[in-house]
C-alpha cells in the first residue's frame, strides 16, 4: 500500500543520542505511520516501529503500551485536534454560516488533504473493517464530532433563515463525502493514465461548495 497520497512526513535523521526525550513520541508516531503505509497495520510489528525510530522496543512501550494505542495517538494528533479547533472557531463565529462552512471546508482540506492527517484518514478507511475496535474509536473520535459540528452549523443556518429546510443528515453527508472520495480516488487511481484529476483538489472543493451552498441558501418568495 504505497502511494503519493499516503506518503507521511520524512523521519528525522538526527542520531539517536542527540534526540531530546520529548521528541521521541513524535518520532515513534512518524515511524509507525511510515510502516503502516508500507506494510499495513496488521503486518507491522512493534519491534519494527522501534527499529525504524531508532529506539529500543521497551522505549516504544513506555510511550505507547500497544499498537492500537499508538494508532489512537495518531488519530488524536492529526485529526481530533483539527476538529476541536474548528468547533472552537464555530462557537465564536457570528457571521453568515455559508461563509464559515466555506472557510472551514477549505481549511480542513488544506490540513487533511495533505500530509500525515490525510494518511491517517485514508488508512482508517482502508483498514476499518478488519479492526472493529479501532473503527469504533475512530467513529467516536472523528466521524461523530465532525458530523455534529457540520450538522450544528447547518441547523444554525436553517434557524436564522439563511438556509432553507433541508434533510440534515443527508446534507451533512454531502458536505463531508466528496473530500473522502478525493482522498480515496487519489490513493487508488491517481497514478493511472486518464484517471488523475484534471482539476486541483482545491478547485474541485470550491465547485462542490458552490453547488451545495446554492442548494442550501433560502430563495426569497417570488424569485
Amino acid at each position: 500500500m504505497t502511494h503519493r497520497s499516503l506518503t507521511p512526513s520524512p523521519l528525522s535523521t538526527a542520531p539517536v543520542r542527540q534526540r531530546r526525550k520529548d521528541a521521541r513520541p513524535q518520532e515513534l508516531l512518524d515511524a509507525a505511520l511510515a510502516l503502516f503505509v508500507e506494510k499495513g497495520f496488521a503486518a507491522t510489528r512493534s519491534e519494527e516501529i522501534a527499529a525504524r525510530a531508532g529506539v529500543a522496543k521497551g522505549t516504544l512501550y513506555r510511550y505507547y503500551p500497544s499498537k492500537d494505542e499508538l494508532f489512537k495517538a495518531m488519530v488524536r494528533e492529526n485529526l481530533s485536534v483539527h476538529i476541536a479547533e474548528s468547533a472552537a472557531q464555530a462557537a465564536q463565529y457570528e457571521g453568515a454560516i455559508a461563509e464559515l462552512l466555506t472557510q472551514m471546508m477549505r481549511a480542513w482540506w488544506a490540513k487533511v488533504g495533505h500530509g500525515n492527517a490525510g494518511v491517517v484518514c485514508t488508512l482508517m478507511m482502508l483498514e476499518a473493517r478488519h479492526f472493529p475496535e479501532l473503527a469504533r474509536f475512530y467513529v467516536d473520535e472523528v466521524i461523530t464530532p465532525s458530523k455534529t459540528l457540520i450538522g450544528g452549523l447547518v441547523e444554525r443556518g436553517i434557524r436564522s433563515g439563511e438556509f432553507r429546510q433541508v434533510p440534515l443528515e443527508a446534507t451533512v453527508h454531502m458536505l463531508i463525502a466528496p473530500m473522502m472520495h478525493m482522498l480515496l480516488h487519489d490513493h487508488s487511481f491517481g497514478d493511472l493514465d486518464g484517471c488523475g484529476q484534471t482539476m486541483s483538489p482545491e478547485d474541485l472543493l470550491d465547485a462542490q461548495l458552490a453547488l451545495l451552498l446554492h442548494g442550501l441558501l433560502a430563495v426569497p418568495q417570488g424569485t
